[in-house]
């Protein structure tokens, strides 16, 4: 046996015993709440967490549905932060009851707890400390309540300055907008999302990039939305590429040729939109006589379970003349990966990660568990001289909504200048 597997193993005995502590807790959350008592509790508490475990050994090892794995991992990280933020309150309160014990053992006058009224025959848990940690507890589990009711259709409008030393004189100043990972299919609002294209095109960008999965499995999942993303337009045009869940890999399909269809259709959906779709291949983007490059690949990504169909290689044929190159490539892990390879790659952008749809993300800060995952998962990176930026998703995929993780539209200004934070800086 390999040694991730022992690993999970050392995992669950760790969990279970956390459990077998935190029931204790539980049951002695409140004398007058009877039901935390009775065995059928018992019994749903455990088959509830062998089945969050077992879930936990199914994403590791068996090839599970990815809108599936995504929702199923969002759930086991919340539960468990839950039992977490409950367990120092159930400690504080052994801490407690262990002096008790201790000063009447030594015949010592007991100090006073205004929370807890100590039987003479036996030290109870306090009932103030149990309740207390059940409210904290339960606190990451109303946060997921709340980013269905308000997170999924949050849109923000960020806007962000691209430095690039070499843009054309012609393009200083101009402004690209990005949207990422619609997934068309989780969507059950039409007039919410039609309001986050709106703000898009409040904005007026100058040309705008789509990075990948419009829909999470079915080219059909756009028949109600595609009315609605063709108002995505700008004067020097759309430019889109494919995501991973874009190919159907996720889907069981009856024969190749069926899943191809699909894939075909999908392709059509993005040219009836008047989206030109880049695959392995690149645009010569055009003002005032001065010309940069559009790039951009199927998706590859690091990960096994991901298709690997970029070709780099193939994107960048005949641009050596090019003097600034944007690429879009799907999954940000490619970048260092392979892009990077390309030095004459100014930046590459990309989606994929959603920020896992739960976080904390403001202009000096950012935390998600995506980042255990992806190295680069939300906003700029800078390697050298080339740069990455992480769009952290329109849409959503298996949990239907955001915590502190929203939906992102993104808005550049080019300008024609290196970074001024580098000043002075070897890049």
């Amino acid at each position: 046996m390999d040694r991730q597997f022992w690993v999970m193993i050392l995992i669950t005995i760790g969990l279970i015993i956390v459990d077998m502590y935190i029931i204790t807790g539980i049951k002695g959350a409140s004398k007058k709440w009877k039901f935390p008592r009775k065995r059928s509790f018992i019994i749903g508490y455990w088959v509830f967490s062998i089945t969050l475990i077992a879930g936990l050994f199914a994403s590791v090892y068996m090839r599970m549905n990815i809108g599936a794995r995504a929702a199923f991992l969002m759930i086991f990280f919340l539960v468990w932060i839950a039992k977490v933020l409950f367990l120092p309150f159930i400690l504080v309160d052994d801490v407690r009851r262990l002096f008790l014990w201790k000063a009447r053992k030594h015949n010592k006058p007991e100090p006073e707890f205004p929370a807890s009224q100590p039987a003479p025959d036996a030290i109870p848990r306090s009932e103030f400390l149990m309740k207390a940690g059940l409210i904290a507890g339960s606190l990451p589990l109303a946060s997921l309540s709340y980013g269905v009711i308000s997170g999924a259709y949050d849109y923000r409008v960020k806007h962000r300055t691209l430095y690039l030393p070499n843009l054309p004189k012609a393009f200083d100043g101009i402004k690209l907008g990005q949207l990422s990972d619609i997934h068309s299919g989780s969507f059950y609002n039409k007039r919410a999302v039609t309001g986050g294209v709106e703000m898009l095109l409040k904005e007026k960008p100058d040309f705008i990039f789509f990075t990948g999965d419009l829909v999470n499995h079915i080219s059909s999942e756009m028949r109600d939305y595609q009315d609605i993303f063709a108002k995505v337009k700008a004067p020097l045009g759309v430019y889109s590429s494919l995501g991973n869940h874009d190919y159907g890999d996720y889907h069981d399909w009856p024969s190749l040729a069926a899943k191809k269809k699909n894939l075909d259709d999908l392709k059509t959906t993005h040219k009836n939109m008047g989206w030109d779709l880049i695959l392995n291949d690149n645009r010569r983007l055009k003002v005032d006589g001065e010309e940069i490059g559009i790039l951009g690949v199927e998706n590859w990504g690091s990960m096994s379970r991901f298709p690997k169909y970029g070709r780099v290689d193939l994107a960048v044929k005949n641009t050596d003349d090019l003097p600034v190159k944007l690429l879009l490539s799907h999954d940000p892990s490619h970048w260092r990966a392979q892009v990077l390879d390309y030095r004459d790659i100014d930046v590459m952008f990309a989606g994929h990660t959603h920020g896992m749809q739960f976080g904390i993300q403001t202009q000096h800060f950012q935390w998600s568990p995506i980042q255990y995952v992806y190295k680069e998962w939300g906003g700029f990176y800078r390697e050298g001289n080339q740069q990455l930026y992480v769009n952290t998703g329109f849409g959503f995929l298996g949990y239907p909504g955001r915590v502190g993780i929203l939906p992102e539209i993104t808005i550049f200004t080019l300008k024609a200048s290196a970074d001024p934070a580098l000043k002075g800086k070897l890049v």
